[in-house]
């Protein structure tokens, strides 16, 4: 079987990133609403995708810098891994204050620009994670709007609650401790 070639586009450049390990930049200006890049990798059933995933959970239990999940749902049915060398989609990094989303588009997953992006800036997009486990995600966006964890903006209320009922309970310990 022949090896895949890797999955580029035309707006995009791979680089070290400030969020985290390597990024993609774009190469040229990118108007609002290009389809920038696909995210592809091999197709799935959910069954499979829960399957993965909690190995994958476990694996980083045991070892911290295991961790990257690339499982993007689909539709009802199936999802695609992405950890696949010809997926360039996966090193797009998340943002609390993205400049792109994703959309399924005839069963096919696209990153999507939500304003202009200047030549040389970072690609992101949110990547929508729940709270079940946020404490394993934390963000390194930096930016003005980062919750400190990678979640679905829906969530940061919520979020922002734990952490302060979080500093709180450290802050009860703490007092106690010195007293």
């Amino acid at each position: 079987m022949r090896a895949k070639r890797a999955k580029t586009s035309k707006y995009i450049a791979v680089k070290e990133s400030p969020i985290h390990s390597n990024g993609v930049f774009a190469r040229s200006f990118i108007r609002k609403g290009t389809r920038i890049i696909e995210y592809v990798g091999e197709k799935i059933t959910k069954r499979e995708s829960d399957r993965r995933a909690q190995e994958l959970y476990a694996r980083h239990r045991k070892d911290r810098s295991c961790g990257a999940v690339y499982i993007f749902r689909l539709n009802r049915w199936h999802d695609v891994d992405g950890d696949v060398p010809y997926n360039t989609a996966r090193l797009i990094n998340h943002s609390c204050d993205p400049n792109c989303e994703t959309d399924i588009i005839r069963d096919r997953i696209w990153i999507i620009a939500t304003r202009d992006i200047k030549k040389g800036e970072e690609i992101t997009y949110n990547y929508g994670y729940d709270l079940e486990e946020y404490e394993d995600h934390p963000c390194n966006c930096r930016t003005e709007r980062c919750v400190g964890y990678i979640a679905e903006e829906d969530l940061w209320p919520k979020l922002k609650k734990l952490l302060a009922n979080r500093r709180q309970k450290k802050s009860w310990k703490q007092k106690s401790k010195n007293n």
